[in-house]
């Protein structure tokens, strides 16, 4: 089950990167003026702006009319519009006991907690919230979270989700990465640079202590 995000958002191509700065500078502008203030990610060729009411979490007046702003400043220096470039993403975790699985995930993602959601406090990875379930399921789910840190953040990262009610699942292609799951078998792999040159190494199977064989070039 899905959940739709109350963010509006505006893409727009713009050309070259000057450009792109001179837009996010009108934005600030703008969001100065108005005193609200947006989410704004510039790559090459590329600006989105996001804005919501986080005092209230929420779309507000202040909202439309700093989205009627950004839309006339885009406008005026030729950005071309892209709204169907524009999504808000989410991951939802089904879970039997959320306040068991919870932490496992705020640890590996090194997120914030707010009102039971965990979200990157960069602002810039999806958020992920708890669904609950009311009987588990018989198949698994074949989904997992990679998280690619920097090759000395690993071990904590790695520690900090053990303390907070995770298990290792295999190590068997560390440094590259390790296997990790949550108290209900979610589960995450944290990855590194570091000794990719075993990406192709024969899969590990459960002479390894993983449960399935887990694909070549995971994570």
């Amino acid at each position: 089950m899905g959940r739709g995000a109350g963010h509006p958002a505006r893409g727009a191509r713009h050309g070259d990167f000057a450009r792109g700065a001179a837009l996010v500078a009108r934005v600030a502008d703008a969001a100065d003026r108005l005193d609200h203030h947006p989410d704004v990610v510039l790559r090459y060729g590329r600006v989105v702006v996001t804005t919501t009411s986080h005092d209230v979490g929420a779309l507000t007046s202040r909202d439309v009319a700093l989205a009627a702003a950004v839309s006339a400043i885009a406008d005026e220096l030729g950005a071309r519009g892209r709204p169907e470039l524009v999504a808000a993403h989410e991951i939802a975790v089904d879970a039997l006991d959320i306040a068991a699985v919870r932490p496992f995930w705020r640890a590996v993602l090194a997120y914030d907690e707010r009102d039971g959601e965990l979200h990157d406090p960069t602002g810039v990875g999806p958020a992920l919230w708890f669904q609950q379930m009311s009987e588990p399921r018989r198949q698994r789910n074949r989904i997992h979270v990679d998280v690619s840190v920097g090759a000395h953040e690993a071990p904590a990262r790695i520690e900090a989700a053990l303390a907070a009610g995770g298990r290792l699942v295999s190590d068997a292609h560390a440094p590259a990465w390790w296997v990790l799951a949550d108290a209900e078998g979610n589960e995450a792999c944290i990855s590194t640079w570091q000794g990719r040159e075993r990406a192709d190494d024969p899969a590990p199977g459960p002479a390894d202590g993983h449960e399935d064989a887990a694909p070549a070039g995971r994570a």
